[in-house]
């Protein structure tokens, strides 16, 4: 059950924010490896990228890659949450006197999302083929020509293999253990101040909902370098072997980022990446926090 109300509770929160990864995943990949000045900048922000992308590509583009975003979400987060809340329900993220350790708390939240990230790593990887697709006058990255999700599994699939399917899961793994880990720590500690500080009723929605908020701006500053290459990785094109053409693995992608685009090209989309990240964490944390408490309340 633990996993059901997690993998739910971030389906939830994606059906709002998947619009805002489809900025995001473009910006990422916008002037990839190019200096600043040398490309044409088709999303300058992240409110012109929706009027751009909604006038181009039509309003149903915000909503590309749907389908693996809410399996992703799925298979991820209810994994991830429900294995993190299992730690907490059994007493082991808190020390003898009861108080929680951030420590503890910490390596939990990061070997929980590796877990998730890991096992949906394909399913992520044709997200971000899809979301990146776009009409060629605002096309930016290598461009997949998947139909879909299930096409885009097979064909990887059958020209690559498994090996092709798990392509950039590794590379994706310090983004997802610095986020989960950020995340879960930040959350928990935040509505524990709270709590003991007393700024609310017990109970109440609003201790998981200012504690998601504090969290959002957490992830969103410790996780950004490492989603940016990340989404390239993912999406960079391959050679017949299933090999990646731009980048050897994370730590190639990084200093080539760095390098090229400076230090700010390691936030590009940063401000979607909060828009995103920060409702998401909001959303998925509260409805996961709201759904434990009622399931707590009505099996007892």
């Amino acid at each position: 059950m633990d996993f059901l109300m997690s993998g739910l509770a971030a389906c939830g929160a994606c059906l709002f924010t998947n619009p805002l990864e489809v900025v995001k995943t473009r910006m990422q990949l916008q002037g990839e490896l190019r200096a600043p000045g040398t490309y044409q900048r088709h999303y300058r922000n992240v409110f012109h990228a929706f009027i751009t992308i909604g006038k181009v590509d039509g309003p149903a583009a915000l909503q590309k890659g749907l389908a693996p975003a809410l399996l992703y979400q799925f298979l991820m987060n209810g994994i991830r949450l429900g294995t993190y809340g299992l730690a907490e329900a059994g007493g082991y993220l808190h020390t003898a006197e009861g108080a929680l350790s951030r420590p503890r708390s910490a390596a939990a939240g990061a070997l929980a999302g590796v877990m998730g990230a890991y096992l949906g790593s394909p399913i992520y990887m044709v997200k971000t083929h899809l979301q990146a697709q776009a009409a060629s006058e605002i096309a930016v990255g290598h461009q997949y020509k998947h139909q879909g999700m299930f096409q885009a599994l097979s064909e990887i699939g059958q020209k690559h293999g498994l090996v092709g399917l798990w392509r950039g899961a590794l590379g994706g793994l310090p983004r997802v253990i610095i986020g989960s880990s950020t995340q879960l720590c930040t959350f928990s500690s935040t509505k524990d101040l709270i709590t003991q500080w007393e700024i609310f009723p017990p109970q109440s929605w609003k201790v998981a909902l200012v504690a998601a908020m504090v969290s959002g701006i957490a992830v969103v500053l410790a996780m950004t370098p490492f989603d940016v290459v990340s989404t390239r990785l993912y999406n960079q094109p391959t050679d017949a072997q299933g090999k990646g053409l731009m980048y050897r693995g994370i730590l190639d992608a990084l200093l080539q980022t760095a390098r090229t685009e400076g230090v700010f090209g390691m936030y590009k989309g940063i401000g979607a990446s909060y828009f995103r990240l920060g409702p998401h964490t909001v959303l998925s944390l509260f409805f996961w926090d709201q759904l434990r408490t009622l399931y707590n309340t009505y099996t007892k």
